[in-house]
């Protein structure tokens, strides 16, 4: 495995296979993801809605239910330790402070009958060892850091008392509270107003640059991913399509479901009477794919594709896109570096 920075990664998720074991059928939700994520950097998971962007997250601290979740193949490396195979006890002791995460829906995932305040010093008494006392001044200060006014009064209310960008404010305080290495923020701006979910966008980048923290930024929403990446990992059905840098993914988009997710979304450039859309709806997972699962709604699908699963084809400028396609720009580009990946290429499962 090559890295794409001098730096070592702070999580590595090689060949991510995570399958749903529902009596006779098997949902391939996570069907072959790979990354190094590094200090420092953003990057984000983007994709329709079921394409395994939220399950690989829970796969990453397992939090899954087992059964009928399972994951059957991969490695996830956290500082070169493998957190699908360390006991129970030490993966307790990651999760939550080494890597915390911020759940799709902040309503249902803060307790409705501890106040915010004693949410926050819980994680920070558990994981930090620290007394009653200064966590919750910790609370309070992460709460006034979080832009939240008013914070010594707001930390004993409830979440119901908060309103919908406030209790995302609350849950990335309780994510922060111990200075993870590692950000999993799931759609940190479904259901905010535009207003607050640039200022929700604008404190995430500040804290990450305060604490050096490496974010995975699940979201659909593509102009978030211009925002906030630096780079991108496409999802379709369960894998990983395409995977680039932000720049050149929006320059030259290399995958037809990338292009079709880029042609998807208004310009203040362009003037369009109508949306392009993606024809079609996304497969169902529990099928097996002889061939590429985006053939049916692809415009420029050739006869191999049916048949003919297309391999992750490493691509000049540290990229990689899983589509036949890309062959002969594949074939280029190891003829230019030899017979090996190109300084810095993308990592295949």
């Amino acid at each position: 495995m090559e890295s794409r920075s001098s730096s070592q990664p702070v999580l590595s998720v090689q060949g991510l296979r995570t399958y749903f074991f529902l009596d006779e059928t098997v949902i391939r939700a996570v069907d072959g993801l790979s990354y190094d994520l590094h200090p420092g950097k953003t990057l984000a998971v983007v994709g329709e809605s079921g394409s395994g962007k939220s399950v690989h997250a829970l796969s990453i601290l397992r939090l899954l239910p087992e059964p009928p979740a399972k994951i059957v193949a991969g490695k996830i490396l956290f500082k070169g330790r493998d957190l699908l195979t360390i006991p129970a006890e030490e993966l307790r002791q990651i999760r939550g402070n080494r890597i915390a995460m911020i759940f799709q829906e902040p309503m249902t995932s803060l307790n409705p009958v501890l106040s915010v305040g004693e949410q926050i010093a819980e994680t920070i008494m558990l994981h930090q060892g620290a007394s009653r006392d200064s966590a919750w001044a910790k609370a309070v200060s992460l709460l006034s850091k979080v832009g939240i006014p008013h914070a010594s009064e707001r930390v004993n209310d409830f979440p119901h008392q908060f309103s919908g960008g406030m209790r995302q404010r609350a849950m990335i305080a309780i994510a922060l509270s111990c200075e993870p290495d590692v950000l999993i923020a799931d759609e940190p701006t479904t259901a905010l107003d535009v207003t607050i979910q640039a200022q929700i966008l604008e404190l995430m980048k500040e804290l990450q640059k305060e604490f050096k923290m490496a974010i995975i930024l699940i979201t659909h929403n593509i102009g978030v991913v211009a925002e906030m990446a630096d780079e991108v990992a496409v999802m379709y059905a369960g894998r990983q399509v395409e995977y680039a840098s932000v720049g050149d993914l929006f320059k030259n988009p290399k995958h037809p479901y990338t292009q079709g997710l880029l042609n998807s979304v208004p310009s203040i450039y362009t003037r369009k009477e109508k949306l392009e859309a993606i024809p079609g709806q996304p497969p169902e997972l529990s099928r097996e794919f002889p061939g590429c699962p985006f053939v049916v709604r692809c415009a420029c699908a050739e006869e191999r594709c049916k048949d003919q699963d297309p391999p992750e084809f490493d691509l000049a400028g540290s990229r990689m896109s899983n589509c036949w396609k890309q062959e002969r720009e594949a074939v280029e580009t190891r003829h230019r570096y030899g017979a090996g990946r190109p300084p810095q290429a993308p990592i295949a499962s």
